[in-house]
Formats: structure tokens, sequence, C-alpha cells
């Protein structure tokens, strides 16, 4: 039985590192597949542009960062690639060198909530934290049930020592999104103190 059962576990084994390289593979050819359209049409930014959304999913950020910044070069009105180039250098931490594409997209499309979103997160990674509230306000603006925008808002409010208007915050989303509200009361409550009271 115990023979059996190292039979079947081997297979398995093997089965899972057959699976796995040919999903490698799979990631491969797919990126040589699209450097063979970049190469066959030099001149087409959403080439550049497809080329780096695959390399940013397989988490090739520096190589995405290229294809972007050579798709923006082609079609500078390439909205879509000044986002992902500011997602790509957020989605490494980068956040200074996320910052300036992120502000470019909101400058295209002043009235986009998720743009602004997206620019306050980038601002609250930096810690610049009325910059973040002006952002999500701007957001809040443009869409009134965006909570998440609330939600966040309320974060940095606490960050930069604003109790009052992170509760007023609270007690909006109390109303708007329970979920939000309660993971929001857990900032609020003070921290615990060395000797483990509050």
């Amino acid at each position: 039985m115990r023979k059996r059962l190292g039979n079947i576990l081997k297979s398995m084994l093997a089965i899972l590192c057959i699976v796995g390289l040919s999903a490698c593979q799979d990631k491969d050819a797919r990126i040589r597949e699209l450097q063979q359209t970049v190469w066959e049409s030099p001149e087409d930014a959403r080439a550049y542009f497809n080329l780096g959304k695959e390399y940013a999913r397989q988490q090739k950020f520096d190589e995405a960062v290229k294809a972007y910044q050579r798709a923006i070069a082609l079609e500078p009105g390439l909205d879509e690639a000044y986002s992902a180039m500011g997602a790509a250098y957020f989605n490494q931490k980068r956040y200074p060198a996320a910052l300036p594409w992120m502000q470019k997209r909101v400058q295209m499309a002043p009235d986009d909530s998720l743009r602004h979103f997206d620019l306050g997160n980038v601002y609250f990674q930096l810690q610049r934290y009325d910059d973040a509230i002006a952002a999500y306000r701007e957001a809040i603006d443009n869409s009134y049930s965006f909570d998440e925008a609330w939600y966040t808002m309320a974060i940095c409010q606490i960050r930069a020592g604003r109790l009052d208007e992170a509760r007023k915050i609270h007690t909006l989303l109390q109303k708007k999104n329970n979920y939000l509200a309660v993971a929001l009361a857990r900032h609020l409550q003070p921290a615990p103190r060395q000797d483990g009271k509050r």
C-alpha cells in the first residue's frame, strides 16, 4: 500500500513539474510572440504597449517600463500607457517615479475619480497626507459614492493627527459602508501602551 501511494505521489509530482514547465514555456512564448510583433511593426505604439502589459503581468517591471516608454514616444496621447507606467513603478514601490505618471493621467482626464484616487494612493505612500487628502477629495467630488476614497482619506487624517476629521468620516461610512466603517474603527482605537493598558 505504501509503495503504491509513493508511486501515485511520484506520478503527481511529475505531472505538476510538466504543467509548471509548460506554464513557463507559455509565458516565454507569449513574450517572444509580442517581441516578434514589435520587431515586425517598430512604429506601432500599441504593440509596445501590449508587450509592456505582458512584462508587467509577469512582474518584469523594468522591461515593462522600457516598452511603455517606447509606446509613449511613438504615441504621446496613448492614455493607457501613462496609467500602466505609473502602475509599474507603484508595484515596485518606486513611488517618487510613479508620481509624475499618475499626475499626467489626472491631467489627461481631470474628471475621472479613479485617476484621482490612484494619485492619492501615491501621495499616501509618500506620506504627503495633505496632498493625498486633496486627491481623494477630488475623487469623491467626481463620484460621491466612492467609499474607498472616504476610507483612505480618513486614514490620512489619522496619520496627520486630525482625529476629529477621521471620526466625521467614520460616522458617514457607518451609513454608507459598514464594512469600511468597521475597518476604520480599528484605526481610530488608541494603540495599546507598552504595559498592555490602553
